[in-house]
């Protein structure tokens, strides 16, 4: 292998270890005390403690984002609405009800791991024209049930149709 072929090679891995490391944080995540409830945030959104919102120091506003708790599994997904933690030691802040859906409210904080969200949107076609010029309505599937294809065939029952009957 020639030096040229080495330093395309090096750059690739370089470029490649760059793009995972952004796409993927591991760091703490604090949750917002409750004396900021109804206060602005950097946004302009006045906090709410019972929303899925998060605080980032970088990230642009209203990035979903998929907070994942290692200890237990759980998986949420977050919208960023401020600025912070201020600290090195935290990488995200986590409202109230975000934290509680993580199971981190007992410990004050725990190690996260952090991925932006991109929704899956699926086009499709209305069964009546839309009058007035108004939007499309977008479906979109975030963390659909997944039933097992062998469950499927036990029943000979399609999933959602009991819905359609009733």
């Amino acid at each position: 292998m020639n030096n040229k072929s080495r330093l395309v090679v090096f750059v690739f891995c370089i470029v490649a270890c760059v793009t995972y490391s952004l796409g993927q944080s591991v760091g703490n995540a604090s949750y917002y005390a409750d004396k900021f409830h109804g206060k602005p945030t950097s946004s302009g959104k006045p906090y709410d403690r019972n929303a899925m919102t998060c605080a980032h120091r970088t990230l642009p506003f209203g990035t979903l984002l998929k907070v994942r708790n290692p200890r237990n599994g759980k998986e949420i997904i977050v919208e960023v609405t401020d600025r912070g933690p201020f600290t090195r030691k935290f990488m995200i802040d986590l409202s109230y009800a975000a934290a509680k859906e993580l199971d981190i409210i007992r410990y004050g904080f725990s190690p996260v791991e952090v991925t932006i969200h991109t929704p899956t949107v699926i086009p499709y076609k209305l069964a009546e024209p839309i009058k007035d010029n108004k939007e499309l309505p977008i479906i979109e599937l975030t963390d659909a049930p997944v039933i097992p294809l062998k469950e499927v065939l036990k029943t000979k029952e399609i999933p959602g149709d009991s819905l359609k009957n009733k």
